[in-house]
This record gives structure tokens, C-alpha cells and sequence, in this order.
């Protein structure tokens, strides 16, 4: 049974996309691991790239060209600024050279070592093969990876279903929701119990809480920064940044230099059920014109879905349960980083696989659990909470304009987190004891639906609004 960690969903990365972006740089940065275990590092002169299938039909407008050269370069997406990521990128395109892992000094030209090649590969819809040459041109390596979705990438070989991603096996392995629910059952406790328990077998509790919280500052961070931030996204859409705009309309006089200090005075704002949806749709689409300009932000599970989890925190923090600790915080991540792991188990967050279903989706229904649980629902009431979510996101495409994150992607975040809302409070107030439809059975139908569904509905940009708004985009 595959063992993951609330962390491997919830992962710190840069925009716009998990497994265009993040997957493929994560990918650069293993293949390099795999030449210094080789021992042919040092010998390398120069690198060619091939991207396929998905990567290589919407890779330029997910920036995948601009993460396999900030990936070889040894940037970490959990860490660079922002801000050096293009320059980084120009330096290279322009002087025809890039320094491998911040190491060793290479030819490089992205625009003739970087491939886009359009046919698919029989695993995955997201391959992307690296080969490495000496100063003779001869093969020193060749390695194909795939970016599965939200971060996660695997080669064809391995077993991605063993238990051994981690030293020591989780107290309470759960692959299903109905394996989650008799833990607590038998436990009389709670989700976020068992998870933490899961944890904890990883690292102490109080550094899980430590990481739990990091990552909530940076979708706090992302919010902020989103609400703040005006002008037009890149890319070649001239999408205007709506975020900004709108929370200046909606926003009451508050004093704050910080975005800590920003969620703090908006616990005090007092606002009615008609504006409550405004303030949700802000909060999400904040996060992903974030995500959409090469931002910092946090999968959950997903770069393109990562705007509604941060949005229905915000939303219980404000205006649910302003008086709300980090322990709330704590377990609304925790409660939503194992629906998450399920859904990837049974199914996948990999919108090149299962379309947006795959993404928002999920996200939308791992919202809907964490809302659930910290507004005092039963377990049952928090997996009826995600299945409800989840079948009404059924069939989700995903259509990118120009293979970009932006339409329609960043509005359905908004949807996403509303809908999250409107599942958990719908689940809270009704019997759970006898689910019409379970968690795990919706989660079947979602795989089988994605199996089912045309490809071009799959991040192809080769189907619904990408090819009805047509649109030439630059290179990088």
C-alpha cells in the first residue's frame, strides 16, 4: 500500500502548474541525482530534453520549458525568489550555457535542447526524457520520467504502490475511505487523530505541527499577496488580475503592514450572507493569479487547484470561527491532505488523466472534509462532505486557453471553494449513518469517468474553450 504523507499533498512550489511545472522540476533535479550515482556528472558537456504527450501540448503555456532549465540548474521551486526566475532564464537563452546544479558549466540552448515532441508515451500523458552527452557526443545517460500530478513523479520501472517511501510503516495504512472511517470507529476519534498518527510515525508531533503551519503562512502569504497586487498576467492572454480589484470594492477600513497582521483584522469584519461568496471568490482567485504569474503557492493537491483549501480556511478563520487556534488550522490541513492521498490512491489528481475533475475536483472535496470536521462534524459527515463535492464535479474538463492556468482555471477555483462550503454545511446538518452514495464509491466514478473521456478534454488544449478561443503564444 502507497504511503503518503499530508506533505507529499501538500507541497510549497512555484506556478502555474503541478505537473507541468513543479513534476517536471522535480524530474530535472532526480535526473541530475541520477548522474552524480552514476558518476558521470562531472563528465557531462551537454543535455538535450524531450518533452511528450501533455507536457509538450501545453508545456509552454505551464512554463514546463522554464522548470527543466531552473530545475538543471539547481534552483529549488521551494525556495527561490520569485523575482530571479526570469533573469535566471534569459541569462541562459542568451548565453547558451547553464551552470548544471550550480556545478559544473554546460552548453545549454533551451530553444534547440528542450523537444517538443507531440506523440504520447504508453504510461502516462506527462513523460519527459533526459540524455545527457560528453564533449565526444557520446550517451553518458537516458532517463524518462512522468509527472503523475501534483508533484509526483516516478519512472516506468518503479513500484509506486510499495510501503517503502518511508522508513517506518503508518501505525493506520489507509488506501480507502471506508478504511479511514473504521479507524475511527474503532479509535472513537476523529480524522485529524489518525493522520496525525500517520505522522508522527514520519516525525515528532510538534515538527508536524511546525510544517503544517508553514505551509498555511504560505497560502496565507499567496492570498495576501493576490489581494494586493494589480496589473495583467503574463503569458500572452492579457488577463487582468481581478483579486485586487475586487477586494478594494469589498474590503472595510482596516490597518495592517503584513499578511499576518492582515488575517488578524479580518477576524473583526463583520459582513452579511450576500457578501460572503465575494470574499470566498477573492481569497481563491488571489491564490491563483499568484500561481498563474509564477508565484509562490502550495499544491492542494495541485498548482491549479491550489486556490480553494487556502479560500475555505480563510473563510472559517474570518468569518465561522474567528476565535479559531492553530489547532483548527492543524486539522483542517491534516483532514485535507488525507481525502487528497485517497483520491490519488484510487484514482488521480493529474488533470492530464482524469481532466479538471482531477484537480478541482479533488480540491473542492478535500476542502469540504477539513470544513467539516473543524465545525464539529463526524467523521461520517466529513467523508459525506467530500462525496458530495466530488459528485458534482463529476466530468470537470480541463480546457486551458492556450494551455495556460488562467481561463478557465482560475475562476474555477472560486467555484471550487463555494461548492466545498455549500457540501460541508449540507453534510453537517443531515444523517450521515446511511450514505446514498460513499466517498469510495464516487471516487471509483470519477476514475472510471476520467478513463472514459476523450483526451482532448485532458490539459491538451486541443478541446472546448482552448480551441475556441485560439491563441499564439511566445516562447519562453
Amino acid at each position: 500500500m502507497e504511503q503518503i504523507s499530508v506533505f507529499d499533498i501538500l507541497k510549497i512550489g512555484i506556478g502555474p502548474s503541478s505537473s507541468h511545472t513543479l513534476g517536471p522540476w522535480r524530474a530535472s533535479q532526480r535526473f541530475i541525482a541520477s548522474l552524480k550515482e552514476d558518476k558521470v556528472f562531472d563528465k557531462v558537456d551537454r543535455m538535450r530534453v524531450r518533452l511528450y504527450g501533455s507536457l509538450s501540448l501545453t508545456g509552454r503555456g505551464h512554463y514546463t520549458d522554464l522548470a527543466v532549465i531552473l530545475g538543471l540548474s539547481g534552483a529549488d521551486p521551494e525556495v527561490i525568489d520569485p523575482k530571479d526566475i526570469q533573469p535566471t532564464v534569459s541569462a541562459i537563452n542568451f548565453s547558451g550555457r547553464l551552470t548544471l546544479n550550480n556545478e559544473r558549466m554546460i552548453l545549454f540552448s533551451p530553444l534547440v535542447d528542450i523537444v517538443f515532441e507531440k506523440e504520447f508515451l504508453p504510461f502516462h500523458s506527462n513523460g519527459i526524457c533526459f540524455t545527457a552527452f560528453d564533449t565526444d557526443g557520446k550517451t553518458l545517460s537516458e532517463q524518462t520520467y512522468y509527472s503523475i500530478g501534483g508533484g509526483f513523479v516516478v519512472q516506468e520501472n518503479e513500484d509506486i504502490q510499495s510501503a517503502g517511501h518511508y522508513p517506518n510503516a503508518f501505525p493506520f495504512p489507509i488506501q480507502k475511505a471506508e478504511e479511514l472511517l473504521k479507524y475511527t470507529i474503532d479509535k472513537r476519534c476523529t480524522i485529524a487523530d489518525i493522520v496525525m498518527e500517520n505522522e508522527k510515525s514520519i516525525a515528532p508531533e510538534a515538527e508536524v505541527r511546525e510544517k503544517i503551519l508553514h505551509i498555511w503562512d504560505v497560502m496565507l502569504q499567496s492570498i495576501y499577496t493576490g489581494c494586493h497586487t494589480l496589473g495583467e498576467l503574463p503569458g500572452g492572454l492579457r488577463v487582468k488580475r481581478r483579486a485586487a480589484y475586487v477586494y478594494d470594492r469589498i474590503k472595510p477600513y482596516l490597518m495592517y503592514k503584513d499578511h499576518h497582521e492582515w488575517a488578524k483584522q479580518l477576524r473583526t469584519v463583520s459582513t452579511d450572507a450576500k457578501s460572503i461568496f465575494t470574499w470566498v471568490s477573492t481569497f481563491a482567485i488571489a491564490v491563483n493569479e499568484v500561481n498563474a504569474s509564477l508565484g509562490r503557492i502550495v499544491t492542494a493537491p495541485t498548482n491549479g487547484s491550489s486556490g480553494v483549501i487556502p479560500a475555505v480556511l480563510l473563510y472559517y478563520l474570518s468569518f465561522v470561527n474567528p476565535k479559531a487556534t492553530d489547532d483548527q488550522i492543524v486539522e483542517f490541513l491534516l483532514v485535507c491532505g488525507e481525502i487528497g492521498s485517497i483520491f490519488k490512491k484510487e484514482a488521480t489528481i493529474s488533470a492530464a488523466q482524469g481532466g479538471c475533475q482531477a484537480e478541482i475536483g479533488v480540491s473542492s472535496a478535500m476542502a469540504a472534509a477539513g470544513l467539516c470536521h473543524v465545525m464539529g462534524g463526524l467523521p461520517q459527515q466529513c467523508l459525506a462532505a467530500a462525496e458530495i463535492t466530488m459528485e458534482h464535479h463529476l466530468g470537470l474538463t480541463c480546457d486551458p486557453v492556450g494551455g495556460l492556468v488562467q481561463v478557465p482555471c482560475i475562476e474555477r477555483n472560486s467555484m471550487g471553494a463555494i461548492k466545498a462550503i455549500t457540501a460541508a454545511s449540507w453534510a453537517i446538518n443531515n444523517d450521515p449513518s446511511v450514505p446514498v452514495v460513499s466517498l469510495d464509491k464516487v471516487i471509483k466514478t470519477m476514475w472510471e469517468t476520467a478513463k472514459d473521456m476523450n483526451f482532448k478534454y485532458k490539459e491538451t488544449a486541443q478541446g472546448g474553450l482552448a480551441v475556441e478561443i485560439p491563441v499564439n503564444l511566445p516562447d519562453c
